[in-house]
């Protein structure tokens, strides 16, 4: 016959079998951001001119609830994703697995970056060249999903994270991102 339509649930009523629950938290904060110029590289070689954007990050992280009811102390986390804007702040990004894409850090304190017959040169101080073979936000979110993931596996242990997901906007409306899923589901 079943429960009638208005009564209460109980706990038994509210208890899924043990794959079904999930626990998560979701960080997106005002000062989750960071500016950086870039240019993009297309499928078909052409790229685009040299220009910057102000990138907001946000982040997901799924994992067990621990005893004190939490999956991570969200104060033990913003620190983290703070640093790794930090690192991209206010710094040209450059693809350094990009296979036509030349990096020379010039003994006079200068990078010189050269795609196809375009030739840059900025001070080395200002350049961080990352492990992408291009950049765009969804490789940034990966990269950035892959040093927060190792962070905080180092904080909290293996263990603690089942699912962590970046997102990284470019512009209003429009963002990349890219999720390590070792849930199995």
């Amino acid at each position: 016959m079943g429960r009638p339509r208005h009564a209460p649930v109980s706990r038994a009523e509210m208890t899924y079998p043990r794959g079904m629950e999930r626990w998560s938290i979701h960080l997106h904060k005002e000062d989750f951001k960071f500016s950086a110029a870039h240019f993009l590289i297309f499928p078909d070689g052409s790229k685009e001119r040299l220009h910057g954007h102000n990138y907001r990050v946000a982040v997901e992280i799924e994992g067990p609830v621990g005893g004190e009811g939490i999956v991570l102390d969200f104060k033990e986390v913003k620190p983290e994703i703070r640093s790794l804007c930090a690192e991209l702040d206010e710094f040209w990004l450059v693809p350094g697995e990009h296979p036509e894409v030349k990096v020379d850090h010039r003994d006079d304190g200068h990078t010189e970056v050269v795609y196809r017959a375009c030739r840059y040169l900025a001070p080395t101080d200002e350049v961080v060249v990352l492990p992408i073979s291009n950049t765009s936000s969804e490789l940034f979110a990966a990269w950035m999903a892959r040093e927060l993931d190792r962070r905080l596996g180092e904080r909290f242990g293996a263990g603690a994270i089942s699912r962590l997901r970046v997102s990284i906007e470019e512009t209003a409306g429009q963002h990349g991102a890219f999720e390590i899923d070792r849930s199995g589901a």
